[in-house]
């Protein structure tokens, strides 16, 4: 076989696997999308019957869905705590990947404590499930505040690998002059390193945003009886009352669905960039 014949035939390959690859996903979303506009009488058992466009694409499913799921305050719920999340993850999480990263081939202490930190990522949830309950509720933390604090703890370790990992590609040399220069090792780092980091501030924050809206064990287990839902959490509650009725459910599934799409949408481009760089060397 000649190189060009290997080359095509590699091609080929590669080109059904990303034809499977695509289906995983086009093929559910269809159905998802198709079932949700339908009307409970045009929903047969026939495969041509659920694979068939709506006969009317009507919008009745999705304002019945969101009002079961009280969808407003469910989203203004999951907003708030993605949102504060994120931002105390980028902030709290880049300084520790800066201190230990700069410091740990200098220092067993600061070593030590990065393989502790980084060990947390392999710690079940549910192991500290109860625990984490139990605590929260003695605190007075059985609430957004204390769901926000844990969700800073449990990405912690990943994310100080990512900031720990991209610092090998920031060149000692900037830090060093701004010290000649005058400047502390405090403002060095908000100056200079802060900014120069936003690729993987891009990263963490996608990664960060999409685990936390899509996580509902954690607000399940703290928020649970406090009357407060965030939309994965409400989708549960609803999923236990109306999981027969595929076309609600499926409508109250995409509106879930839209916020995180259109976010990640927008700042592909930053996670796919801050990923690469970001690789640990």
């Amino acid at each position: 076989m000649t190189k060009k014949n290997a080359d095509t035939h590699t091609n080929k390959v590669a080109m059904v696997l990303l034809i499977l690859g695509l289906s995983t996903i086009i093929f559910p979303l269809y159905l998802t999308i198709v079932i949700a506009f339908k009307q409970p009488s045009e929903m047969t058992n026939s495969i041509s019957g659920i694979l068939s466009l709506p006969k009317s694409w009507s919008l009745s499913n999705f304002r019945e869905a969101m009002e079961v799921t009280d969808f407003w305050r469910s989203l203004k719920n999951s907003l708030l705590i993605t949102l504060v999340a994120v931002g105390l993850s980028i902030i709290i999480h880049s300084l520790m990947g800066y201190a230990l990263g700069r410091n740990k081939a200098k220092s067993k202490f600061y070593s030590f404590v990065y393989l502790f930190i980084v060990s947390g990522m392999f710690v079940p949830f549910a192991i500290l499930m109860m625990p984490l309950a139990k605590q929260t509720a003695e605190m007075g933390l059985a609430n957004w505040v204390g769901v926000i604090l844990l969700y800073v703890v449990f990405y912690m370790p990943m994310n100080v690998l990512l900031y720990s990992g991209y610092l090998v590609n920031i060149p000692m040399a900037l830090e060093e002059a701004a010290k000649v220069d005058g400047a502390s090792t405090w403002r060095t780092y908000w100056k200079i390193i802060f900014p120069i980091m936003r690729p993987m501030h891009a990263t963490v924050a996608v990664l960060t945003a999409l685990s936390v809206w899509n996580d509902v064990m954690t607000p399940l287990v703290i928020m649970a009886g406090s009357g407060q839902n965030t939309l994965p959490l409400a989708q549960l509650n609803f999923q236990s009352q109306f999981g027969t009725n595929y076309n609600l459910a499926f409508a109250s599934y995409l509106l879930a669905l839209i916020p995180i799409l259109i976010f990640y949408i927008i700042c592909q481009k930053q996670i796919l960039n801050g990923v690469v760089n970001g690789a640990v060397k």
